[in-house]
């Protein structure tokens, strides 16, 4: 009896370290006309379930190192089995010595198209194609882990953009669209591609030095953090000199140009001269918040 208690013990203690994510999915099928169909629910209640209980890499995670993030899924249409779909997916991560988390992955993924059957067992394989709709799952939660790896440890994420393109490549037999080349210029097989690119490369580096020299920084001394994250942010040019207005580029932007508004119209002063110019050059959609950056 006591054997078997430990051993449920030792079980419950894996389990708790094993999962990376707290991850919340939400269902709206408000567009449908029948979202209160119990099939919207059963999907929500078994997407949940299945993001936050499978183990997504061999490394162990304890309950406080869980990725927040966040998965809404809009449906658009459906019949049968067919679902047409959207999917925006956040991240973010906590800085160090603070309360506060910050954004990492800010991802809208339109073309969310998967078959499902109501109570289905959902099934992951690293290496196999099992369905679209596990595949566009495992593929942005590889992107999540890859992101939040990089942001602690330079070129931390590698493993996960690995498996995301593994993910993309057998994907590619599928009759869905986002996997391949000809799919658009913002695509799955896009980001992917651009995350693991020499073209790139600066984005990685970015995703070090903002975090984990600036933000953790800040706790222990404002000015130098945000002197960090603007010398950062200028590692950004030679990037889009290359490839101007990328997908990669807009992605970052998308998580990052709210509080990189906010950082810099607070706190101890730094130039913001240069820094302002960079913004507006690299990238112009945000060009409103950056005339607000007056500190």
């Amino acid at each position: 009896m006591r054997n078997i208690l430990l051993l449920f013990t030792c079980c419950i203690f894996w389990m708790s370290q094993a999962q990376e994510l707290n991850c919340k999915v939400v269902v709206n099928a408000q567009l449908t006309g029948n979202e209160n169909f119990p099939i919207f629910k059963t999907l929500e209640k078994q997407l949940n379930e299945f993001i936050n209980n499978t183990k997504w890499s061999n490394k162990t995670f304890l309950p406080q190192e869980r990725i927040d993030c966040t998965m809404f899924i809009n449906i658009k249409n459906y019949s049968g089995e067919s679902f047409q779909a959207s999917l925006q997916v956040q991240s973010s991560r906590p800085v160090y010595g603070s309360t506060f988390s910050t954004p990492v992955y800010n991802f809208n993924d339109n073309d969310f198209n998967f078959r499902y059957l109501e109570f289905q067992n959902l099934l992951y394989s690293p290496t196999q194609f099992q369905s679209n709709l596990v595949s566009m799952l495992a593929f942005h939660i590889n992107i999540i882990l890859a992101l939040d790896a990089e942001s602690f440890a330079p070129n931390g994420g590698s493993p996960y953009f690995t498996q995301a393109q593994v993910i993309t490549n057998y994907s590619q037999q599928s009759n869905f669209t986002g996997w391949r080349v000809e799919d658009g210029l913002q695509s799955r097989f896009i980001l992917i591609d651009n995350l693991l690119s020499p073209t790139f490369k600066e984005y990685r580096q970015v995703m070090y030095d903002y975090h984990r020299k600036g933000l953790d920084v800040m706790s222990s001394n404002v000015k130098e953090g945000k002197e960090q994250i603007a010398a950062s942010l200028q590692e950004l040019k030679a990037m889009n000199s290359r490839r101007p207005n990328s997908f990669l580029l807009r992605t970052f932007f998308d998580a990052k140009a709210d509080e990189i508004q906010q950082i810099f119209s607070d706190g101890p002063k730094v130039n913001i001269a240069t820094l302002k110019e960079t913004l507006q050059r690299i990238a112009p959609t945000y060009n409103s918040k950056w005339q607000n950056i007056s500190y």
